[in-house]
């Protein structure tokens, strides 16, 4: 806050400080009570219809019209660059990665990217700063098929804009202004997704699993609550609360948020809505962005739903020396414990 936007007495000339004010006072709808849990299936119900209303519409289906543009062959996998329509104005290119050997199906992973050069990264063909950002090719490595989308805004989808120009937010104007959410429409091509993986011929649909980082650990905790077919996920460097989040002036992203979702909905309540199936969360010691206590906060109230419904070792939390990365130390035994065998049902 600048010094000529402080409040002076009951002045107040910042959006910022109006917007914190309200935060504060924003008390939660109908907060999941881990403390009696008695009420767990009729709360439940509740929270998925706040999701749901939250959410608003979803796109009408089209035919997906699938095309294989190239392939080529990598270190232990092919990988062919794909392209599929998900709205009739809208198509996702994505990386589909598929292990040599694979003769019969088995278990698949949807990998998404956070903020970035998109879908290139997971699969390790360009690099950032952090490391380990090529969790797709290495999931393709341990033999599972991968699919790796561009989301909305980046990659190939990604529009030209002027510099300091954010692209999450504009296209948040854009969609503000038609009344649909950005979150929503990337929730809808990641469903997508999810179809392309379990219609081919190498993929166990009961066997499918979901990862991401930053924005791909949003849209992991998001669809893994929303779609049941999630048979197990890894959230990493997203996992902790909106509302913390919220303090920080220049923390949320326009592919993040949910008109009024402040008191409706928190991340711990839609962990709730994964469980009982296996989720793991990472998060680094000195993430800047979704700091560790708000992450052990969340978690330990998560723990007691998994307790709850007699499933604890479902839920694991990978606390790791770092900052805003994938850690993948834990994550990737986590997979294929739950993954290569048949999943426990939701």
């Amino acid at each position: 806050m600048t010094a000529a936007a402080v409040p002076t007495g009951r002045r107040n000339f910042s959006p910022w400080f109006q917007w914190v004010t309200r935060l504060m006072a924003t008390a939660p709808v109908d907060p999941l009570r881990v403390d009696d849990l008695s009420g767990w299936a009729e709360w439940r119900v509740r929270c998925r219809q706040r999701l749901t209303e939250l959410l608003g519409p979803f796109p009408e289906p089209v035919p997906r019209n699938l095309e294989t543009l190239d392939e080529q062959a990598c270190d232990g996998y092919r990988r062919a660059r794909i392209v599929f329509d998900t709205e009739d104005t809208m198509s996702v290119p994505a990386y589909l990665l598929v292990p040599d050997g694979r003769v019969e199906p088995g278990p698949a992973i949807l990998a998404c990217h956070g903020h970035g050069p998109g879908k290139s990264l997971v699969v390790g063909l360009e690099t950032t700063d952090a490391p380990n950002g090529d969790y797709a090719h290495q999931l393709a490595q341990r033999g599972y098929v991968v699919l790796a989308p561009d989301l909305r805004c980046f990659g190939e989808r990604a529009d030209w804009n002027p510099p300091g120009i954010y692209a999450c937010d504009i296209n948040l104007v854009h969609a503000t202004m038609a009344g649909v959410s950005p979150l929503t429409q990337n929730l809808w091509d990641l469903g997508r997704c999810l179809d392309v993986l379990g219609d081919h011929d190498l993929v166990d649909p009961a066997r499918l699993g979901m990862v991401g980082l930053s924005l791909g650990g949003t849209m992991t905790l998001l669809l893994a609550a929303w779609d049941e077919r999630v048979a197990a996920a890894v959230v990493s460097g997203f996992f902790s609360s909106w509302a913390e989040a919220h303090k920080v002036p220049w923390n949320m992203c326009g592919s993040q948020v949910l008109t009024g979702m402040l008191g409706q909905l928190e991340h711990v309540d839609l962990g709730a809505l994964i469980a009982p199936r296996p989720l793991l969360v990472e998060t680094g010691t000195e993430d800047p962005i979704f700091p560790l206590a708000a992450a052990d906060h969340s978690y330990a109230q998560l723990e007691r739903v998994y307790e709850h419904l007699n499933a604890p070792d479902h839920l694991e939390h990978d606390v790791f020396d770092g900052e805003h990365q994938w850690h993948g130390d834990r994550a990737y035994a986590f997979l294929d414990h739950w993954l290569h065998h048949t999943p426990p049902s939701a």
